[in-house]
């Protein structure tokens, strides 16, 4: 472990005084899937004192943010690596912190790599309730260990002292362990939720390369000569739509070349769409749910994509396509994500009725799977731990 006096930078105090919660989510996706969390769990229990290692969404959800992952949040093995000695300051320093505020839970979400880690570190210290502690260690969105390295889960039960799960069948896949797993319903089919996309036969194409920098780097380039491709064959003039998370992957997207037809937006107000082109990260459920036909494009570095083929043992990568079963979205990885057909699966979205209806009756399938169970949301998930 390394010492807090060789740290680059310690984590403030709470300005409470004290903290009930402490929220770790290091990427874009988890910051907005807590906070959503957090504003309902504050709304009820207006005195929770709630601290974040997390991002805006968080910070403007009322926590207070000790510091912002999703600026710092990287994609593949080997970008980890580049990485390692901040991460591994980052989970001493958060081992540290939690034993000296020792708050009621700490509540991990997604983003295993990092917050497995926190969470041995806090057994390991005596500072989490399953070593004996003041602190229940908590995980909100179960790492995919139904797609690779599944042994992780006894050594989760070891750790932890309860999971929410978004997904209906993952409980079972921790059945054989004594870790509580609940399915809490998915975020982005909560009656309140806003969805940033809805299908519009009219409208523009979407393409989404990601919300990390490396990623959209190798991918954005081929998704905007896709689209060029397609434009090219239509008699009336076309236009796409690229939604981007944050200041930093606007500053890689203004770095690539694009056309004049291809507007950038912020993430915020609702974009409508008639086609996508999309990687296989949080967007592409969005677009799903929202019944906007397309595909998926995925390219990943060298050694992601070599270690990924021989630990994911999963059919499909983008989790719509998992949960139905089937290729709503076709998937383009690596060398078959070429601009020419991706062009043809956009031709085929937006050309073809019978896609479209299909796309709509598979969107109708995945928001049954996955809605709010009857004994309730994340938040009272939460509540319910505090309770116990």
């Amino acid at each position: 472990m390394i010492e807090p006096k060789q740290l680059p930078f310690r984590l403030q105090p709470p300005t409470a005084g004290r903290v009930d919660l402490l929220i770790v989510a290091a990427e874009h996706s988890g910051d907005e899937h807590a906070a959503r969390m957090v504003r309902e769990l504050r709304a009820k229990q207006p005195a929770l004192a709630v601290a974040a290692l997390g991002g805006p969404w968080l910070a403007a959800a009322g926590a207070q943010l000790l510091v912002d992952l999703t600026a710092r949040s990287v994609l593949g093995f080997g970008e980890v690596l580049k990485k390692f000695s901040f991460y591994r300051a980052l989970i001493a320093e958060v081992v540290r912190w939690v034993g000296a505020h020792q708050p009621r839970a700490v509540c991990f979400v997604d983003s295993s790599g990092l917050n497995l880690r926190i969470a041995r570190g806090l057994f390991e210290r005596g500072f989490s309730a399953k070593a004996g502690g003041p602190t229940k260690t908590l995980y909100y969105i179960s790492p995919q260990i139904w797609a690779s390295r599944a042994g992780r889960r006894f050594e989760m039960a070891k750790h932890l002292d309860g999971l929410a799960a978004i997904f209906p069948f993952e409980p079972k896949v921790y059945a054989d362990t004594a870790l509580p797993v609940e399915f809490v319903g998915h975020p982005f089919v909560a009656s309140d939720y806003v969805a940033p996309v809805r299908f519009d036969p009219a409208g523009p194409v979407l393409l989404l390369p990601g919300s990390r920098a490396s990623a959209v780097r190798r991918i954005f380039p081929v998704l905007l000569r896709a689209f060029a491709e397609f434009a090219r064959t239509r008699k009336n003039a076309v236009s796409a739509t690229v939604i981007y998370p944050s200041d930093e992957i606007l500053r890689v997207l203004q770095s690539i070349a694009m056309p004049p037809d291809v507007r950038l937006q912020r993430a915020g107000e609702p974009v409508a769409a008639a086609g996508v082109l999309t990687s296989s990260g949080t967007m592409s459920m969005h677009c799903a749910l929202a019944g906007i036909p397309g595909a998926i494009a995925y390219r990943a570095d060298a050694l992601t994509y070599l270690l990924g083929r021989l630990l994911v043992k999963v059919e499909y990568l983008g989790i719509a396509n998992l949960l139905l079963g089937e290729a709503m979205y076709p998937e383009f990885i690596q060398g078959a994500a070429k601009p020419a057909a991706l062009a043809a699966e956009l031709r085929a979205s937006i050309d073809d009725p019978a896609r479209r209806a299909r796309t709509a009756e598979q969107a109708m399938r995945l928001r049954a799977l996955l809605s709010v169970p009857a004994s309730g949301t994340a938040a009272e998930w939460v509540a319910r731990q505090f309770a116990g």
